[in-house]
């Protein structure tokens, strides 16, 4: 088939840290499409983050946002990590779980409507993203310890949506309206004991070092702050043409800011990141099968039709992300497809880049039946999922466990679970 000559073609990517037959009996076992996660990845990258380098006291808090399961959570949790949550509902998820309140902290960007007293009286910290949600706590809790998240006035990522500092972005209180903090942690009592930025998705050395000493310099103006939480956003490589964070590079440089900040002020903060996509993307690994094979004539495309979708991956629709994927069979011969999903969007294909731009992928030539298996699919894909868009069941989830067994720790949905909550009123 013709290729426009303005497209780049990926290598052949292999599979991350399942074996072909270990694959074949997941698909047996449950089905496909499904999830699968391993624990032995999960520990591996808890215990890399906790080596993250410091001066003064460390805490890593995994943002749960990026895959929240429950089982995932415990073993995280048994690593010896903390949580950050993005809603007082990921709250109730940890305590569900059997995490304790004081190893959580809450940084929504809605502050809580139903869950407020008992998240708080259980001893949820609490992280205000904006002046009203700071005055909202003040109101409920006065006299409370509290923590602030600060918009740095500068952020970092590939585009925009994986941007959250800036003018562009509404996440936490703009810096120059920290005096405003301090106006309503008088007017409340509040003791201001942590101060929290994050830029994004971006890795610029340049960007974390300023925002970096900015913060710090922002934790000089209350005095009872003891600890500065500097978020995540540490790139991780799925593709083989990327390169992941050093984390050890990256806490050397934030430790010698923090050393030259603490020598110049007398101020030793201990330090705390939330990395999310370094912790659980690579322990990820989504099988699929190939549905169905089409072309669009001499001059069109090759396509692969998988039978799963945007409606359990979500990342390349939404942010044009690419993912490894490998097509198991004993086929000695490529071909360059374009691998679409099975929603009808025309917007549901897993081989584009970050302008959107279709780019086939050289894998082994398909055949109907084949099993793929689309790989750093650990963090912001079951997640973030467009759960039953076109009533497709939400895909199932297995740990591949440490002694080689599967454990299955999100069930198959069945279809009256799905309709379920749904009610058809009387129409009379």
């Amino acid at each position: 088939m013709w290729i426009s000559v303005q497209q780049v073609h990926q290598p052949m990517e292999t599979l991350n840290f399942l074996t072909e037959a270990q694959a074949k009996q997941a698909a047996s076992t449950i089905g496909t499409p499904c999830y699968i996660y391993s624990r032995a990845t999960i520990e591996q990258r808890a215990a890399e983050v906790l080596a993250f380098p410091n001066a003064y006291g460390f805490n890593a808090r995994y943002a749960l946002k990026a895959n929240p399961n429950i089982a995932i959570l415990k073993l995280i949790e048994n690593a010896g990590l903390h949580f950050d949550a993005s809603s007082e509902y990921e709250v109730m998820r940890c305590l569900h779980a059997g995490i304790p309140a004081e190893k959580i902290q809450l940084t929504g960007q809605q502050f809580p409507r139903k869950f407020l007293k008992q998240i708080i009286e259980a001893g949820v910290l609490y992280n205000a993203c904006s002046l009203n949600q700071l005055e909202q706590f003040g109101q409920a809790f006065p006299g409370s310890n509290v923590s602030f998240r600060i918009n740095p006035g500068t952020g970092s990522g590939s585009n925009r949506k994986t941007n959250v500092g800036g003018e562009s972005a509404s996440f936490g209180i703009w810096h120059e309206y920290t005096d405003k903090v301090q106006e309503i942690a008088d007017k409340y009592d509040l003791k201001i004991t942590r101060i929290h930025s994050h830029i994004g998705s971006g890795s610029d050395p340049e960007v974390w070092k300023g925002v970096t000493e900015m913060t710090l310099a922002q934790a000089d103006k209350f005095p009872l702050v003891h600890t500065v939480n500097l978020g995540g956003g540490f790139k991780v490589a799925r593709m083989s043409s990327e390169k992941s964070t050093d984390l050890q590079e990256v806490g050397e440089f934030v430790k010698n800011v923090f050393t030259s900040h603490a020598e110049k002020t007398g101020n030793e903060y201990k330090l705390e990141i939330e990395p999310g996509t370094y912790l659980s993307a690579n322990c990820g690994s989504l099988i699929a099968e190939v549905d169905d094979v089409v072309d669009t004539g001499d001059k069109g495309y090759d396509f692969l039709k998988l039978n799963t979708g945007m409606d359990t991956i979500t990342r390349p629709a939404l942010y044009g992300s690419e993912h490894p994927i490998v097509v198991l069979n004993d086929s000695d011969k490529t071909k360059d497809y374009v691998i679409c999903g099975h929603c009808c969007e025309s917007g549901d294909v897993f081989t584009v880049d970050d302008s959107d731009t279709i780019l086939p992928r050289t894998v082994k030539e398909a055949q109907i039946g084949d099993l793929v298996v689309i790989e750093g699919a650990g963090a912001y894909c079951a997640a973030m999922s467009l759960k039953n868009y076109n009533s497709f069941p939400t895909t199932p989830q297995l740990l591949l466990d440490n002694d080689g067994s599967f454990k299955t720790i999100l069930g198959e949905e069945t279809l009256d679970a799905m309709f379920s909550k749904e009610i058809i009123p009387d129409f009379a």
